[in-house]
């Protein structure tokens, strides 16, 4: 039998208005099952958000153990229905952003353990913009590469791009062509991502400029989202004849996204950082039930 949980904080933030919940939850003392973290994301049951964000040591999160010597702080990201995402672009920014309010990271750069690995955060000179690095795009070749996307009426070729998350890219001639997104989109074939994936469609608005949409495996239809936002840029910057690897020249896109705009870099090393804004917007207490007692645990 649980007790019942002592008040517990929590943070609304949001990057490129992807939002997000975010429990603090340092010492690891929070089992949030898949039912919980779709309670709390609720828009209108719960506070609200495409995801959840809890904040705990990597020491005390068997998931981050083999990073607690370089990060501190382990992002433990999930989708609004409770299902556990190796990473979150913009989910990253607004955790850095979190960690700078409560204290917990300097004016420079922090280190942040994510089941995609180690990623770092960089804060710049305006308060609201953060640059993440979001590690190296994987692009299978050859045959393993073909996918199709398909949404009522439509089906395009797609690109795949893993960013420690999978993403299918499609390149299509109107946003308004993937329809209503209320549903997931058809990916074949199936065995591609058998954990299913983020679905971008992607326009372009003008020389290393796109725009996109994005379903969120997990979440749906979201304002943003920054490991999309990365795929497509490097998905846009193989058909544009940019390799920085190949020609040893970084490259820089511009992706604007319904909540905002994003910049995103490929360095000649590989890695991809991005840019862009994360806001803090509100921060209370949850009200008691939220979190059932028998979801409470004082042992790790």
């Amino acid at each position: 039998m649980g007790t019942a949980p002592e008040s517990v904080p929590f943070l609304k933030g949001h990057g490129t208005e992807n939002d997000f919940v975010i429990i603090p939850d340092s010492d690891g003392r929070l089992a949030l099952g898949p039912e919980d973290v779709a309670r709390l994301c609720d828009r209108r049951a719960g506070i609200g958000g495409d995801g959840l964000l809890r904040v705990v040591r990597s020491a005390a999160e068997p998931a981050a153990g083999a990073l607690a010597d370089e990060a501190e702080w382990f992002m433990d990201y999930r989708n609004a229905d409770g299902s556990v995402a190796e990473m979150c672009g913009n989910g990253l920014r607004v955790f850095a952003r979190y960690l700078r309010h409560a204290g917990l990271a300097g004016d420079e750069r922090v280190p942040v353990a994510t089941r995609a690995g180690l990623r770092w955060a960089a804060f710049g000179e305006r308060a609201d913009q953060i640059t993440v690095t979001m590690g190296r795009a994987r692009l299978p070749a050859g045959a393993a590469a073909s996918v199709t996307v398909t949404v009522p009426g439509h089906t395009w070729p797609a690109h795949q791009v893993d960013m420690g998350n999978p993403h299918a890219v499609a390149f299509v001639t109107d946003l308004a062509d993937a329809g209503a997104l209320r549903e997931a989109p058809t990916v074949a074939p199936a065995e591609a991502y058998p954990r299913g994936t983020n679905v971008e469609f992607v326009v372009d608005r003008g020389e290393r400029h796109v725009a996109l949409r994005v379903h969120e495996r997990g979440s749906g239809e979201t304002r943003s989202c920054g490991t999309g936002a990365c795929a497509v840029m490097v998905a846009s910057a193989r058909r544009d004849g940019h390799d920085p690897a190949a020609d040893g020249r970084p490259v820089d896109y511009t992706v604007d996204v319904p909540g905002g705009r994003l910049l995103i870099t490929e360095a000649p090393d590989g890695t991809v950082t991005m840019t862009g804004p994360a806001v803090i917007v509100a921060e209370g207490t949850l009200a008691p039930g939220l979190l059932p007692p028998t979801r409470r645990s004082d042992a790790r």
